[in-house]
């Protein structure tokens, strides 16, 4: 290592600042350290070496993993790597966390060495933040497939049977039956919509008693099948949530409750509005109610990770969208006022007004061109031509981070899940080496414990009929008739 000491050349000087060199060995390599530059920072653990005695063999085996009276060098069982990192504090007042380090233990090592975590630079604490937050997300993801595996026979059976039915409705990965429900209502989202594009054709309506244009009964009934399929599944999932009023203010549930309440008000305004309002304005009304039944392709998001993904990163790229319509506003307003003021001259101009003209401006920054209002004059198209190519700037330059946006989020959600699925292999494992050294704890009980009986019964049926002088006289008797 190659560590800036000509900052404290002093140190090397005298004798005294010899005695006050400490040699550390972390994990292999040696380095010399100034007591003096050590003591800049006294509540460090190797200040506190620095200053301790000799003879003190408790406190250093306290602060030190091993110590070499003769070289006076102290080792350290520690990643080198870290404490190259580390050591900076006392030469820069700041520590800079390398790359390819993890954050986590570089934060042990830092409490292990008795560094705050005030002296940690902004660039580094800020990647400590994430890579917390990913961990707390790992762990909300584990505890989440835990509590789906957790099967408590102390629950009551109200309480399993809300907890089989969340799980049915709102999990897919959670069984077979579960993804089967999955597939079901995807398929249900699909047909709805599709009918629902199918009644629009005039082909396919049939004229009421009253000579009105009507959706096809046919239709009609497919889509009342599919209603109240959603209506099953909302109210099913509502009663099995754990939490109603998360669930109730959630936005996709509200998607849901909103495709399926424009059927309902329909259904009722049919048959009371007669006698409530004219009947001309219960059509309007039920036209109105009608459109909003494009609110349940939104549903699919439930069970496509890319559209959740698409709406979360979108989420995250709040700033970057405002920073577009930012753009496109300061430009729509400045190219419509300044197409307008030059297209005046022109007796034939299609510029009425400014806020006419921001329809133009934003067909044109936007590069679609209807062609329903254009320029005539010479000035009228260059401003044009700014315009749109202004417009395609405007339009590239926050492209790029809302993708990358896009690209991080779904990155991470693929990193996250296979966190979560190796702490749960890592957790499987535990759980089976305990259940084998448990095991075999057991089994060493019980074969001592047969030993032990095996002995006992031995001594129990085992009764010597003659006792040791008896047997020795008895043998000698024997040898000497043999003889």
């Amino acid at each position: 290592w190659t560590l800036p000491r000509t900052r404290f050349a002093h140190c090397n000087g005298s004798s005294s600042s010899d005695e006050r060199e400490i040699a550390v060995n972390i994990g292999g390599v040696r380095l010399v350290l100034c007591g003096e530059l050590l003591n800049r920072y006294p509540e460090s653990r190797l200040a506190e070496l620095v200053n301790c005695s000799p003879r003190s063999f408790d406190v250093i085996s306290s602060l030190c993993d091993d110590y070499d009276t003769g070289k006076r060098e102290f080792y350290f069982d520690r990643d080198p790597d870290s404490f190259k990192c580390i050591v900076e504090v006392y030469y820069f007042g700041e520590i800079h966390m390398k790359r390819g380090i993890c954050p986590i233990c570089f934060i042990k090592e830092m409490e292990f060495w008795k560094i705050d975590l005030s002296y940690l630079d902004e660039c580094c604490k800020s990647n400590l933040n994430e890579k917390e937050e990913e961990l707390a997300e790992i762990a909300d993801k584990v505890k989440m497939i835990l509590d789906d595996l957790d099967c408590d026979p102390a629950v009551s059976r109200t309480e399993r049977w809300q907890k089989f039915t969340w799980k049915l409705m709102e999990k897919p990965e959670s069984s077979l039956p579960a993804r089967v429900i999955a597939v079901v209502s995807f398929l249900f989202i699909l047909v709805s919509s599709f009918v629902m594009c199918l009644g629009t054709i005039p082909d396919l309506q049939v004229e009421d008693s009253e000579g009105n244009r009507v959706e096809h009964p046919t239709l009609d009934a497919i889509e009342t099948a599919c209603i109240g399929w959603f209506t099953v599944e909302y109210v099913l999932r509502f009663a099995s949530s754990p939490n109603k009023v998360r669930f109730a203010l959630s936005f996709m549930n509200i998607i849901d409750f909103m495709a399926i309440l424009p059927f309902y008000v329909v259904l009722i305004l049919t048959y009371l509005g007669t006698a409530m309002m004219e009947l001309a304005n219960v059509q309007q009304a039920v036209q109105a109610l009608r459109i909003m039944r494009i609110a349940r392709i939104f549903k699919l998001a439930r069970h496509s990770s890319g559209l959740q993904t698409l709406t979360y990163a979108l989420k995250r790229s709040f700033k970057e969208l405002g920073l577009l319509l930012m753009y496109m506003g300061v430009g729509i307003f400045v190219f419509s006022a300044l197409g307008y003021t030059m297209e005046q001259s022109h007796p034939e101009t299609l510029f009425r007004s400014i806020p006419q003209s921001f329809w133009w401006a934003i067909i044109t920054m936007t590069t679609v061109g209807y062609g329903d209002i254009y320029p005539k004059t010479t000035l009228g198209r260059c401003n044009a031509a700014i315009s749109f190519l202004c417009g395609v700037i405007a339009i590239a330059l926050p492209i790029h981070p809302i993708i990358n946006n896009f690209v991080i989020y779904y990155n991470k959600q693929k990193v996250l899940e296979t966190a979560a699925k190796h702490e749960l292999e890592l957790m499987e494992l535990r759980s089976l080496e305990l259940a084998m050294k448990s095991t075999s704890r057991r089994c060493d009980a019980s074969g001592r414990a047969w030993e032990g009986a095996m002995r006992a019964s031995r001594s129990d049926t085992f009764i010597p009929l003659l006792s040791g002088a008896q047997r020795t006289e008895r043998e000698s008797v024997k040898k000497k008739s043999l003889s």
